[in-house]
């Protein structure tokens, strides 16, 4: 009897998809995925993996829907005490996104484990096989537990916290902000509906101030800033987003440079410190796709500006 029980989720992406004259389409299923993993990377006599489909498409086609389902299906995987961790196949262009979700409900020390692919199933350079083969034994690893959801990928294991994309090409695809942000995990189940609208917008010389109007005439419950440097803008949008707080909208403010800490430091109408002082919540080491998650899952789930204020405090590694 195998004494270690994983369980695969396939969702699509490149990892399951073939090439078509009408581009990369995804197509395996996890059973087919399975069938194709490095055996040279993994003793599968050891281990007992059982699939699930859960969706087939391109993860840039997600829906928060799909997304939250994802968190769902992983909680309701777990739900079997006898179940050792779950792999998550998933297409990598928001992978950083899901992976981050789950990693917010996932309140069991087994390990949750995302892999996909650069490469289409059917290449000859196909890295596929590899990945999954490193996802499996990576969530059949107790050294794993307790570290929330993980990204299998190029050789390289990462937490999903402070995770983004780093390359379109390379097999090394993920980079990470911080290695160390903590695990902070929501007190409630991945809601099935009801999911908050929340936006989110690049900043540069010249944006129109009206993004944040139109995102709150479209029932935005927050918004997510990426501004330049250490979250600064122009200070139109710092009018702006004064006028979205007054009426209710969270505001947060990340940055587009991948690496470092968000710190409040300039002034002159535009700066991080005139952002914060209009009620904006800086976020000082998620990116803007996993600030925009955090905010999503905490809207979703009821919680209050203060409750978001709190959260993204307490992920902070300093």
């Amino acid at each position: 009897m195998t004494a270690t029980r994983i369980v695969l989720i396939s969702t699509g992406g490149t990892v399951s998809a073939r090439a078509t004259a009408d581009g990369a389409v995804p197509a395996l299923s996890g059973h087919d995925l399975l069938g194709t993993a490095d055996g040279d990377h993994l003793a599968f006599d050891e281990v007992e993996v059982t699939t699930t489909d859960l969706m087939s498409v391109d993860s840039s086609a997600m829906s928060v829907a799909d997304q939250f389902a994802i968190a769902a299906a992983v909680r309701d995987a777990l739900a079997d005490p006898a179940v050792t961790g779950v792999v998550v196949t998933h297409g990598t262009d928001t992978m950083e996104e899901s992976a981050y979700l789950v990693d917010l409900f996932h309140i069991d020390d087994r390990p949750v484990v995302f892999t996909g692919a650069q490469h289409t199933a059917d290449s000859h350079t196909a890295d596929g096989p590899r990945n999954i083969a490193d996802a499996i034994r990576a969530a059949a690893t107790a050294d794993h537990r307790g570290r929330g959801a993980l990204v299998a990928m190029g050789g390289r294991i990462h937490s999903a916290r402070g995770l983004f994309k780093s390359s379109t090409t390379a097999l090394e695809a993920f980079d990470t902000v911080h290695d160390a942000i903590p695990r902070v995990v929501l007190d409630a189940p991945p809601p099935a509906t009801g999911h908050a609208r929340v936006d989110s917008f690049g900043l540069y010389p010249g944006v129109s101030p009206g993004l944040i109007a139109a995102a709150m005439s479209q029932h935005a419950a927050g918004i997510v800033l990426a501004g330049t440097g250490s979250g600064n803008t122009h200070p139109d949008i710092t009018a702006e987003v004064s006028a979205a707080v007054r009426e209710g909208i969270v505001v947060v403010v990340s940055t587009r440079v991948p690496f470092g800490p968000v710190v409040p430091t300039y002034g002159g109408g535009g700066g991080g410190v005139d952002l914060e002082r209009a009620g904006a919540i800086v976020s000082r080491w998620l990116r803007p796709p996993q600030a925009r998650i955090a905010l999503l899952a905490l809207l979703s789930t009821g919680a209050t500006i203060d409750e978001v204020r709190d959260f993204f405090a307490r992920i902070d590694p300093a």
